[in-house]
């Protein structure tokens, strides 16, 4: 399934490509949150709150649109609180559509890959300058 199959009933554009604070942050259900901004080339998505089927949506086009205008996107899920197989899913379909590097992820985001196995495909970096560098 590509990429356009997976989301694209869901999809509507966020990202207007404004540096933060100035970009305010997207909000889903579950208290979720999504925040970007450019750095070195890069595009960094801050994903903050719980991720399942009904909150995924603001995460999924902030990835999509990412993954499709810049060379490297960025995940920060230091701050995921919950994360089910629409998270999961979503982290696979974007390493498949381009390069990602996934940063801190919570003990919960980690176990979640650990467990799948998901750890040996992305690739996981410890900060967000590591990653951008990387």
């Amino acid at each position: 399934m590509s990429w356009d199959e997976a989301v694209a009933p869901t999809l509507t554009s966020n990202a207007g490509e404004k540096p933060l604070p100035d970009q305010a942050a997207e909000r889903a259900s579950g208290g979720a949150a999504v925040l970007q901004y450019p750095l070195a080339g890069a595009w960094v998505v801050i994903a903050r709150g719980a991720y399942d089927m009904d909150s995924i949506t603001p995460l999924a086009e902030a990835l999509g649109t990412a993954v499709g205008k810049h060379p490297k996107t960025i995940l920060d899920a230091s701050c995921v609180t919950f994360a089910d197989s629409a998270f999961l899913n979503l982290l696979i379909l974007t390493h498949q559509a381009g390069t990602l590097r996934v940063v801190a992820p919570s003990p919960q985001v980690r176990r979640l890959c650990e467990i799948t196995g998901v750890d040996h495909l992305l690739e996981i970096r410890g900060t967000i300058d590591e990653a951008a560098a990387s």
